[in-house]
């Protein structure tokens, strides 16, 4: 696998190859695999202004340097990135578009991202957005690449904004009886005005939130989230947690810990509403999965033994009427279902990819 340590060499790399599969830290080997080329080797902060709240670094450079020099100044990813314990890069992170449990509270990556430098598919050097937050000119490349896995263009150099940290965190676990009282809980909650940072549910009843913010100010958020929950369901369970353990739970989640060995995980974007349905579809499917809907009941985390195969997943997708993204296990094609606006995307690559150089299917 190349490894170029600089713009210059990944030019080279592209344009001597037919194809190119591009990687990072191979977090997520469904994305990964068949991975031709790595970004592991330019790597780097390049540019920090905490007054300005925003940073610029090579696509290589691991969450976790980011995030330790963000937390040296109070200020944090405000996507709330996922697998950063695991090594997971800022560009792989990027062109998966993957953000974490706190994609509730702030929005998910393609909001914060502000400027790219990329490679084409014909080896040019292309700039998109800038270094400060109001950049409106021209074509929006940041926001086309993220969530674009690679197919556009090798990722080299990303800025981003960020937010300061809160004061304080305190998480309350409230366990209901059923999916269907802990999904409405979740949906009271997600339209209340506490301005919550995480919201997720754990099957069959389990809601999990995170409340951050002065502390001055938490502890009252706090006993009103609980009359939320207490007027869903007078016998609901509530507990509170803080510190260490609040941190847990969150970390927890986002590094997927609870994702069973020999399973494979795959993210679904569904609708609150539609939390109920997939619940009873995945309880009574002939795979064992174990499940985690997030942000508010938008995003579902799907974890399908090795031995489910690409017909159960397309089962999901065409009984949820929803596409789906492998993110580990090895896939024909980890984007199964339905896909949007392919026209538009068709036209986007005889700009940026015009020889198909980045069309290259993962090994399976």
């Amino acid at each position: 696998m190349h490894q170029p340590a600089n713009i210059e060499e990944l030019q080279d790399i592209v344009r001597a190859s037919e194809r190119i599969r591009v990687c990072g830290a191979e977090t997520k080997p469904a994305l990964s695999n068949g991975a031709t080329v790595s970004t592991a080797g330019m790597s780097g902060i390049l540019e920090y202004e905490p007054t300005e709240y925003t940073f610029t670094a090579l696509a290589g450079t691991p969450l976790s340097e980011i995030r330790d020099a963000l937390a040296k100044n109070g200020q944090l990813f405000p996507f709330d990135p996922p697998f950063v314990e695991a090594g997971a890069t800022l560009g792989g992170t990027t062109a998966s578009g993957l953000s974490g449990p706190g994609r509730f509270r702030y929005g998910g990556i393609r909001d914060f991202i502000l400027g790219v430098k990329m490679v084409t598919g014909e080896g040019r050097a292309v700039f998109g957005g800038g270094k400060v937050v109001k950049n409106a000119a021209g074509f929006d490349i940041p926001k086309l690449v993220t969530g674009s896995l690679g197919r556009l263009g090798v990722l080299v150099e990303l800025t981003f904004k960020v937010f300061p940290m809160p004061e304080t965190w305190t998480t309350i676990r409230a366990d209901f009886s059923d999916v269907e009282t802990g999904n409405a809980a979740m949906i009271r909650l997600a339209m209340a005005q506490e301005e919550l940072q995480c919201l997720d549910l754990d099957p069959p009843g389990r809601v999990w939130l995170r409340i951050g913010g002065l502390s001055a100010a938490v502890s009252a958020r706090t006993d009103r989230v609980r009359n939320i929950l207490l007027q869903a369901d007078s016998g609901v369970k509530i507990e509170t947690l803080s510190g260490d353990d609040d941190a847990q739970v969150w970390s927890d989640a986002r590094e997927f810990r609870w994702v069973p060995d020999n399973h494979q995980l795959v993210k679904v974007p569904i609708a609150p509403a539609q939390v109920v349905k997939a619940e009873k579809f995945l309880t009574e499917a002939n795979f064992e999965s174990v499940r985690r809907y997030s942000v508010g009941g938008n995003v579902l985390w799907l974890a399908l033994p090795e031995n489910a195969g690409e017909n159960d997943l397309d089962l999901v997708c065409q009984t949820l009427a929803r596409p789906a993204l492998a993110l580990t296990g090895k896939w024909s094609d980890p984007q199964r279902g339905p896909r949007q606006g392919p026209a538009f995307a068709d036209r986007l690559l005889t700009v940026f990819d015009p020889d198909s150089r980045f069309n290259f299917a993962p090994t399976a």
